[in-house]
């Protein structure tokens, strides 16, 4: 089946529409606006995305921040180490991370980062290590914050970020530290995109989850059902919970917006049993798979082959996805993170 081939999300985009860097203003992003029942394509700006929505609509958003969590350091035998921590949660002062370095690494490898230093106590196999470091939890995030760099994709830049990046790869609302990768299509939403849209009658919730390097991980099978997806870490609190599940029109911001809310989607609305717990989804959306949980998702534009691609093609085809992508190609819409972006209005959908 056509839908289950990998080489059927493939696509040719000029390098030169990969955006380096975001546009001044975030609201000023380009946007093109698809109506599925209408089967119709507008081209606007994020600036103007109030007069596209139904009156009263709830736009969620993904308010986790993105941390400093790639270290740049030396072994004590000079050579250069990075340790990319891959999350915050830990199991008794024991962190995820990636480690690259000269040689084969091993249990008690050792890596020095200033005053700060990291150790290697298991070989998890798969690529990834467990770390622990000299510093409790809270000396560690704040040794992050001064000397982590910002982990902006490997499309960007060859992944070389800056200090202007850790302004601009985070979105205005963000409030809970724990990604290693921004939900970008919050990156568009201003300050003041957010009270012009409160002033338009909008609703606005939040939920958190903690966007992990699974994200950039390439879909390698042929038949895409084959995939593993990784495993992320969610939660909504009980205010917000209440906003999301009274919406007339749910707007989901971001595809990581919408894979928490389509992994707690149970009985006709958005369930959850513990408002506040942590949660974790490896939720795969492709065609073929129904989404019920939103109305409209608000997205950028993603990389070929990619299980974002995917995920938009689960809500309006791959077929459509593909000629949508191909005339913001055609209208040098910018691509990727830093890129614009779509709004995508379901046929039919009342939430």
């Amino acid at each position: 089946m056509t839908d289950l081939e990998l080489s059927s999300y493939n696509f040719d985009l000029p390098r030169e529409l990969i955006a380096d860097r975001p546009v001044p203003d975030r609201h000023s992003s380009r946007l093109l606006v698809y109506d599925e029942e209408k089967d119709s394509i507008v081209h606007s700006t994020y600036a103007e995305i109030a007069k596209f929505l139904p009156a009263h609509s709830t736009l969620v958003f993904n308010r986790s921040r993105v941390f400093p969590c790639r270290l740049i350091g030396k072994k004590p035998s000079g050579g250069e180490a990075e340790v990319f921590v891959l999350s915050l949660l830990h199991d008794n002062g024991v962190y995820p991370a990636m480690v690259r370095a000269s040689g084969k690494r091993k249990v008690d490898d050792t890596f020095l980062f200033g005053e700060l230093e990291a150790r290697i106590k298991t070989v998890v196999g798969d690529g990834t290590f467990g770390v622990v470091f000299n510093q409790s939890h809270g000396e560690l995030l704040k040794s992050l914050e001064e000397i982590g760099k910002i982990p902006i994709p490997p499309y960007i830049r060859n992944g070389e970020s800056d200090e202007e990046d850790k302004r601009t790869y985070q979105t205005v609302y963000a409030a809970e530290t724990g990604s290693v990768a921004a939900p970008t299509a919050g990156l568009h939403f201003s300050q003041e995109l957010l009270e012009k849209l409160k002033k338009s009658g909008h609703d606005l919730a939040t939920l958190t989850l903690h966007v992990g390097a699974g994200t950039f991980a390439p879909v390698k099978t042929q038949n895409i059902l084959e995939h593993k997806m990784h495993e992320e870490f969610f939660t909504i609190d009980e205010e917000n919970l209440k906003k999301i599940q009274n919406a007339k029109f749910r707007i989901a911001v971001g595809t990581t917006t919408l894979r928490t809310l389509e992994s707690s989607y149970k009985d006709g609305n958005i369930r959850f049993d513990k408002p506040g717990t942590l949660n974790s989804t490896s939720i795969f959306l492709y065609p073929g798979k129904k989404v019920e949980s939103i109305d409209a998702l608000v997205t950028n534009f993603h990389l070929p082959e990619s299980s974002l691609i995917m995920l938009v093609s689960s809500l309006i085809g791959r077929e459509k996805t593909l000629e949508i992508y191909k005339i913001a190609i055609q209208n040098k819409y910018r691509f990727f993170s830093y890129g614009d972006g779509m709004l995508i209005l379901r046929k039919g959908r009342k939430v």
